[in-house]
């Protein structure tokens, strides 16, 4: 996402923060409406979703490590297709409309949407699709590329906001090249490499994980590092679990539990190159 300032309008139709929300930048065209499932006959009557457009749905993971769910697609009109997914999918709680508020979406615009977001959400990586497929590249006139490119940094921000960074990379090749930044969690069969950032503490593609877990750790570190297992983010590798790509973990403890596989600290685990902690470099 870019560094420029922005101002970002959320507007509550019912005065309910936890209810039907609308987020919108009040200088562009594009809205998101996020719906919780259980206020979807409530978001019936707003002309937002009624429209052309592209729209998530999102779950929640079952701890903390695990990647939460979503699916991207895109409709003539969003409500109608919300509803179908509200019978047929189960696993989603929450969902985001984007429309436009001048009504210039067609179904081209959408389906270039929807073309882009599943492929930036692949790239990101940050949630684990439930699309089977990336659906082509739409052939579009370059004037609405460049239209549609404006307006998916929008949306990438929208929904950012409405707490949803599906479409925001975790870091950049460029600052991993580098060593500013960079923290260290070394142990028994575990050497990593991470960066504490807004997301928590991502820990780094490449990085190893000690193949055991000690008996006295938690149930917390232990499903953790199973479920990362299933997910493939942890693989074995000459006798340690290998990082196969970014992941980023809520806490910096929860980060160093799975790289030692015992409970530990994180605050005085991680630690950047001149051995200074994570505790002293941000908390004293």
């Amino acid at each position: 996402m870019s560094d420029n300032p922005k101002t970002i309008q959320i507007f509550l139709p019912d005065g309910n923060a936890r209810s039907v929300r609308i987020a919108e930048i009040t200088s562009r065209t594009v809205q998101a409406t996020q719906i919780p499932r259980s206020k979807l006959k409530a978001a019936e009557g707003r002309d937002e979703v009624q429209r052309v457009g592209v729209y998530f749905l999102f779950g929640e993971t079952e701890d903390e490590a695990g990647k939460p769910v979503a699916y991207i697609g895109e409709a003539e009109n969003c409500y109608q297709r919300l509803v179908e997914h509200h019978r047929s999918k189960d696993f989603w709680n929450t969902a985001v409309a984007v429309t436009s508020k001048t009504l210039s979406f067609t179904k081209a615009h959408a389906r270039y949407l929807e073309y882009d977001c599943i492929r930036k959400a692949r790239d990101a990586d940050r949630f684990r699709l439930q699309n089977n497929q990336t659906p082509a590249e739409p052939h579009i006139p370059e004037p609405m590329l460049a239209e549609l490119r404006d307006n998916f940094g929008t949306i990438q921000a929208l929904l950012s906001v409405l707490g949803f960074p599906i479409l925001d990379p975790l870091t950049t090749k460029d600052h991993r090249a580098g060593t500013r930044g960079i923290l260290y969690c070394s142990g028994k069969n575990a050497e990593a490499r991470g960066e504490y950032t807004e997301d928590g503490l991502v820990v780094f593609e490449g990085s190893t994980a000690n193949p055991q877990t000690v008996p006295s750790a938690g149930d917390s570190i232990r499903r953790r590092r199973e479920r990362l297992q299933e997910d493939g983010v942890l693989q074995s590798n000459d006798s340690v679990l290998v990082f196969q790509e970014d992941h980023a973990f809520n806490s910096p403890s929860g980060a160093a539990g799975t790289v030692l596989g015992r409970s530990a600290n994180g605050w005085r685990e991680w630690a950047d190159g001149q051995g200074r902690t994570l505790d002293e470099l941000e908390r004293q």
